[in-house]
């Protein structure tokens, strides 16, 4: 069945936020961790609410540490956050082409977006679903049903776009198509593994899956 709706993950998949994201987190358990941590378990907290991240360093000050990796983050957008190569052109494709755009991400609306507002594409999505617009996030489906609600879409004729399990799962438990980004931080082969119906080696593979090009 042809695909009419697409909705993108925003970090990781859409911009680059990864150094921030890492920055963050560094400025924040340095501050409330109760011991160094290295590199890749930071990147272990990419993806997952932020809540359950810092959980994991210390749940007994979530709420503070939260505040402390929201400031620092916001306040470092524009000088970290960039769009993926073939991005910004692959969406403007999609949008003249007729195609239902969204967003649907674990971060809060108004810092994604500010980081589309930073990379030019404020103007391209018709609905964007942050984690303040669903009691449950991904990989539970609510939030892509959410989407396909708001935007009056067909879920057997929507496409979900992440680089995290967590995106690919919440389209399986929606019972949309999927599609991993080969570019994440992540490693390909943990997305693999979770069996999107598609792999992207670089945005614009899109526009030949959904016949745009």
């Amino acid at each position: 069945m042809k695909i009419e709706t697409i909705l993108f993950d925003l970090d990781g998949t859409l911009i680059d936020t990864n150094e921030l994201i890492i920055a963050s987190f560094t400025h924040t358990v340095e501050k409330f961790g109760d011991r160094p941590y290295t590199r890749e378990e930071i990147i272990d907290f990419i993806g997952p609410p932020l809540t359950d991240s810092l959980q994991k360093v210390n749940p007994n000050s979530v709420e503070e540490a939260m505040a402390t990796y929201r400031e620092h983050n916001y306040a470092n957008h524009e000088k970290y956050v960039k769009a993926y190569p073939t991005v910004v052109d692959t969406m403007n494709k999609l949008k003249d082409a007729g195609y239902k755009l969204g967003i649907v991400t674990t971060k809060l609306s108004d810092t994604a977006k500010l980081g589309l507002e930073i990379t030019g594409m404020a103007n391209i999505f018709e609905v964007l679903i942050g984690l303040d617009d669903v009691e449950n996030a991904k990989p539970h489906p609510e939030p892509i049903l959410t989407a396909i609600e708001k935007l009056q879409a067909n879920p057997m004729t929507t496409l979900m776009v992440g680089d995290n399990y967590h995106d690919i799962e919440a389209g399986h438990n929606a019972g949309v198509q999927t599609a991993g980004v080969a570019w994440t931080i992540k490693g390909r082969e943990i997305l693999e593994s979770h069996h999107p119906t598609y792999m992207l080696e670089q945005m614009s593979d899109l526009l030949q899956i959904v016949g745009a090009d």
